[in-house]
């Protein structure tokens, strides 16, 4: 069976749900054609200039760039650009779709922080709170006679309401009896007018977004038999979801010291910047890759804890000092690429037609001085 794009981003979404990113993050197929085959991957850290060379040289037709190189809004495409657009210009050009899961792979099961935990040789790892975000779905119920319901929620469904994850026409059905009291000028469909009615009734529930209500209250009112209709609309909260970062504690207690050698040992290219005393006994990690300043870590940080993450400010390595714990910043390319080797098995495990690389040549753009 030849594969095509479209089933290896399915994949790719049910190891990396898309829903678990950052909201303001650009994530999941960014340029590309999900019907075109798809034989060849290549997976990388960054979007680069050699690293689309590679890909194309590789005969690669889908790049997994773990950083969207479309981030902010491009208003051109011009190959003779100095600016990301031009590279995304070439991978058009030569065919090669472009997905990335960042902060969805980072929050994700066995993700990025997952990886860089046990890394640390870290047990009992859980995420972070993840931040309340508010919910773009409400929840539509509906009064419906019985032998109309079918109707009323397939028109329902048909403009956006009844769909929960990768499952549509959802809906909750339960059995009951309502009353009315026409007054005058109502035209009742059932029972008459001027006399109280006890009719039997199906209550339909079905969530709808937020953007689609409209259209899924004009379908209710099109489908339903009654004059006026029944109906309420319910806000719903946003589900529970784990946060970026992990925590977690080590077997053994270490110094902080011992402990950024043993990460420098498994990253290559990685020389750890600590702060904190080395000889600082450490037992309790905090796991936040790439950058750990656009998450309220020092909200969280213990006295005695270690941040291992990517990079930090210097006024952020001062609040940590200040509250008597430690950090280790890897770099922050060096923190995210250990990701991609598991993140290839457990692919190639999903689909194991598809021919999978680890970019050469993506590569952290700071490096010391030799």
């Amino acid at each position: 069976m030849t594969l095509t794009v479209a089933d290896v981003v399915r994949e790719l979404e049910l190891l990396a749900p898309l829903h678990l990113a950052d909201p303001n993050d650009n994530v999941g197929l960014l340029v590309g054609d999900p019907q075109a085959p798809c034989q060849q991957l290549l997976l990388s850290i960054d979007l680069t200039a050699t690293v689309i060379e590679e890909a194309i040289g590789y005969g690669a037709q889908l790049l997994v760039s773990y950083h969207p190189p479309i981030y902010q809004p491009i208003s051109r495409l011009r190959a003779d650009s100095s600016g990301m657009d031009a590279l995304v210009w070439q991978a058009i050009q030569a065919g090669l779709a472009i997905y990335s899961p960042h902060t969805a792979l980072d929050a994700a099961a066995e993700g990025t922080n997952d990886v860089l935990a046990r890394m640390c040789e870290g047990v009992d790892i859980r995420p972070l709170p993840a931040t309340p975000a508010s919910s773009s779905e409400c929840k539509v119920v509906v009064f419906v006679p019985p032998l109309q319901v079918e109707a009323v929620a397939e028109t329902m469904s048909s403009a956006g309401a009844g769909i929960i994850g990768a499952y549509q026409r959802c809906s909750f059905r339960l059995r009951g009896s309502g009353t009315f009291f026409g007054g005058a000028g109502s035209q009742p469909v059932i029972g008459q007018a001027g006399r109280l009615e006890e009719v039997e009734e199906i209550r339909l529930e079905m969530v709808a977004p937020q953007q689609r209500l409209s259209e899924v209250i004009a379908a209710l009112r099109q489908a339903h038999p009654y004059e006026e209709p029944a109906y309420d609309i319910y806000p719903l909260q946003a589900r529970p979801q784990p946060g970026i970062g992990r925590r977690a504690r080590l077997p053994f207690t270490t110094t902080l010291r011992e402990l950024a050698e043993r990460l420098a040992a498994q990253i290559p290219h990685c020389t750890p910047q600590v702060v904190g005393t080395e000889t600082m006994p450490i037992s309790q990690i905090m796991v936040i890759a790439g950058a750990a300043g656009n998450i309220p870590f020092h909200q969280n940080l213990q006295a005695g804890e270690a941040l291992i993450t990517g990079e930090l400010r210097h006024h952020e390595a001062l609040t940590i000092q200040r509250r008597g714990a430690a950090a280790v910043a890897l770099g922050h390319w060096a923190s995210e690429r250990p990701v991609l080797a598991p993140l290839a098995q457990r692919l190639f495990a999903r689909l194991p037609n598809l021919e999978i690389r680890l970019s050469e040549a993506d590569c952290a753009p700071l490096r010391p001085c030799s």
